[in-house]
Protein backbone atom coordinates (compact mmCIF):
# COMPACT_ATOMS: atom_id res chain seq x y z
CA UNK A 1 0.00 0.00 0.00
CA UNK A 2 3.04 2.50 0.37
CA UNK A 3 3.30 2.90 -3.46
CA UNK A 4 -0.18 4.08 -3.75
CA UNK A 5 -0.77 7.58 -3.15
CA UNK A 6 -2.97 8.90 -0.78
CA UNK A 7 -5.59 10.32 -3.17
CA UNK A 8 -5.80 7.01 -5.42
CA UNK A 9 -6.55 4.88 -1.40
CA UNK A 10 -9.23 7.70 -1.36
CA UNK A 11 -10.69 7.31 -5.09
CA UNK A 12 -10.44 3.40 -4.10
CA UNK A 13 -13.08 3.72 -1.48
CA UNK A 14 -14.82 6.22 -3.28
CA UNK A 15 -15.37 3.99 -6.09
CA UNK A 16 -16.48 1.09 -3.99
CA UNK A 17 -19.10 2.95 -2.34
CA UNK A 18 -19.97 4.35 -6.01
CA UNK A 19 -20.33 1.17 -6.89
CA UNK A 20 -22.81 -0.46 -4.57
CA UNK A 21 -24.91 3.28 -5.01
CA UNK A 22 -23.71 4.48 -1.18
CA UNK A 23 -24.56 7.95 -1.07
CA UNK A 24 -21.92 9.56 1.07
CA UNK A 25 -20.40 12.52 1.64
CA UNK A 26 -16.61 13.78 1.76
CA UNK A 27 -14.87 16.18 4.14
CA UNK A 28 -11.10 16.92 2.91
CA UNK A 29 -9.35 18.06 6.32
CA UNK A 30 -5.90 18.51 7.45
CA UNK A 31 -3.79 14.91 8.93
CA UNK A 32 -5.42 13.95 12.01
CA UNK A 33 -3.76 11.09 13.83
CA UNK A 34 -6.20 10.52 17.03
CA UNK A 35 -10.36 10.81 17.75
CA UNK A 36 -8.47 13.96 19.66
CA UNK A 37 -7.02 16.10 16.64
CA UNK A 38 -9.84 15.12 14.36
CA UNK A 39 -12.18 16.73 17.19
CA UNK A 40 -10.43 19.55 17.48
CA UNK A 41 -10.68 20.36 13.76
CA UNK A 42 -14.46 21.33 14.14
CA UNK A 43 -15.44 19.13 11.09
CA UNK A 44 -19.43 19.39 10.31
CA UNK A 45 -21.15 16.53 11.48
CA UNK A 46 -17.86 15.98 14.46
CA UNK A 47 -20.18 14.39 16.48
CA UNK A 48 -20.67 11.39 14.11
CA UNK A 49 -16.90 10.62 13.99
CA UNK A 50 -16.16 6.95 15.09
CA UNK A 51 -13.10 5.36 17.37
CA UNK A 52 -11.78 2.26 15.45
CA UNK A 53 -9.73 -0.17 17.01
CA UNK A 54 -7.34 -2.96 15.24
CA UNK A 55 -7.38 -5.84 17.80
CA UNK A 56 -6.14 -9.69 17.80
CA UNK A 57 -6.92 -12.40 19.97
CA UNK A 58 -4.20 -13.06 22.70
CA UNK A 59 -3.20 -16.28 20.43
CA UNK A 60 -2.24 -13.86 17.39
CA UNK A 61 -4.99 -16.02 15.19
CA UNK A 62 -8.15 -13.94 14.68
CA UNK A 63 -8.17 -9.89 14.12
CA UNK A 64 -10.92 -7.48 14.81
CA UNK A 65 -11.65 -3.79 13.79
CA UNK A 66 -13.60 -2.34 16.30
CA UNK A 67 -16.25 0.48 15.47
CA UNK A 68 -17.46 2.59 18.14
CA UNK A 69 -18.67 6.24 18.87
CA UNK A 70 -15.89 8.03 19.48
CA UNK A 71 -16.61 9.20 22.98
CA UNK A 72 -17.02 5.63 24.14
CA UNK A 73 -14.34 3.48 26.16
CA UNK A 74 -13.54 0.74 25.02
CA UNK A 75 -13.97 -1.97 27.52
CA UNK A 76 -11.63 -5.11 25.91
CA UNK A 77 -12.34 -7.99 28.24
CA UNK A 78 -16.27 -7.49 27.51
CA UNK A 79 -15.87 -7.61 24.42
CA UNK A 80 -13.55 -10.64 24.43
CA UNK A 81 -16.66 -12.12 26.67
CA UNK A 82 -18.85 -11.22 24.00
CA UNK A 83 -17.10 -12.97 21.04
CA UNK A 84 -16.64 -15.84 23.18
CA UNK A 85 -12.48 -15.21 23.10
CA UNK A 86 -10.06 -15.36 26.25
CA UNK A 87 -8.55 -12.04 25.36
CA UNK A 88 -8.27 -9.38 23.28
CA UNK A 89 -5.30 -6.76 22.81
CA UNK A 90 -4.36 -4.31 20.54
CA UNK A 91 -2.47 -5.43 17.22
CA UNK A 92 0.68 -4.29 16.01
CA UNK A 93 1.28 -1.35 13.55
CA UNK A 94 2.88 -4.07 11.34
CA UNK A 95 -0.56 -6.61 11.61
CA UNK A 96 -2.33 -3.36 10.56
CA UNK A 97 -0.01 -2.88 7.52
CA UNK A 98 -0.36 -6.37 6.83
CA UNK A 99 -3.54 -7.03 7.02
CA UNK A 100 -5.09 -3.92 6.55
CA UNK A 101 -2.94 -1.98 3.99
CA UNK A 102 -3.02 1.25 6.89
CA UNK A 103 -0.85 3.15 8.88
CA UNK A 104 -1.43 4.35 12.62
CA UNK A 105 -4.29 7.41 12.45
CA UNK A 106 -5.61 6.02 9.36
CA UNK A 107 -7.32 3.32 11.03
CA UNK A 108 -11.03 2.69 9.49
CA UNK A 109 -13.65 0.24 8.83
CA UNK A 110 -13.52 0.85 5.28
CA UNK A 111 -9.77 -0.65 5.56
CA UNK A 112 -10.83 -4.09 5.73
CA UNK A 113 -11.67 -3.22 1.54
CA UNK A 114 -8.18 -3.68 1.20
CA UNK A 115 -7.86 -7.36 3.27
CA UNK A 116 -8.21 -9.44 0.17
CA UNK A 117 -8.12 -12.99 2.44
CA UNK A 118 -10.88 -11.60 4.54
CA UNK A 119 -9.25 -12.37 7.94
CA UNK A 120 -10.28 -9.38 9.63
CA UNK A 121 -13.82 -9.60 11.47
CA UNK A 122 -15.65 -6.25 11.81
CA UNK A 123 -17.43 -5.57 15.54
CA UNK A 124 -19.85 -2.56 15.14
CA UNK A 125 -20.94 -1.40 18.42
CA UNK A 126 -24.96 -1.54 18.85
CA UNK A 127 -25.10 2.15 19.72
CA UNK A 128 -24.33 3.30 16.62
CA UNK A 129 -27.35 2.42 15.39
CA UNK A 130 -28.81 4.96 17.12
CA UNK A 131 -26.91 7.46 15.19
CA UNK A 132 -27.92 9.33 11.34
CA UNK A 133 -24.51 8.53 10.29
CA UNK A 134 -20.94 7.41 11.30
CA UNK A 135 -17.44 9.10 9.64
CA UNK A 136 -14.72 7.38 9.06
CA UNK A 137 -11.14 8.17 6.99
CA UNK A 138 -11.22 7.10 3.32
CA UNK A 139 -7.76 4.37 4.15
CA UNK A 140 -6.53 8.20 4.58
CA UNK A 141 -6.47 10.69 7.67
CA UNK A 142 -6.33 14.01 5.51
CA UNK A 143 -10.95 12.73 4.82
CA UNK A 144 -13.63 11.54 6.69
CA UNK A 145 -16.38 10.48 4.44
CA UNK A 146 -20.36 10.29 6.48
CA UNK A 147 -22.23 7.62 5.19
CA UNK A 148 -24.72 5.80 6.93
CA UNK A 149 -23.69 2.57 9.19
CA UNK A 150 -26.08 0.26 7.52
CA UNK A 151 -24.25 1.69 4.57
CA UNK A 152 -20.87 0.67 5.92
CA UNK A 153 -22.07 -2.60 7.39
CA UNK A 154 -23.51 -3.96 3.59
CA UNK A 155 -20.22 -2.85 2.15
CA UNK A 156 -17.91 -4.42 3.97
CA UNK A 157 -20.65 -7.94 3.54
CA UNK A 158 -20.39 -7.00 -0.08
CA UNK A 159 -16.58 -7.32 -0.37
CA UNK A 160 -17.07 -10.56 1.73
CA UNK A 161 -15.76 -9.55 5.09
CA UNK A 162 -17.64 -10.54 8.48
CA UNK A 163 -19.53 -7.96 10.20
CA UNK A 164 -20.48 -8.65 13.77
CA UNK A 165 -22.66 -6.84 15.94
CA UNK A 166 -22.05 -6.42 19.33
CA UNK A 167 -23.01 -4.77 22.47
CA UNK A 168 -20.07 -2.93 24.61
Amino acid sequence: MDAVEPRERKQFMYDALNALGIPYEVTEHPAAFTVEEIDGLNLPHGELIAKNLFLRDDKGRRHFLLVLRKEKRADLKAVAAAMGLGRLGFASEERLERFLGLKKGSVSPLGVLNDGARCVEVLLDADLQELPGIMVHPNDNTASVLLRVEDLARLIRAHGSRVTWITI
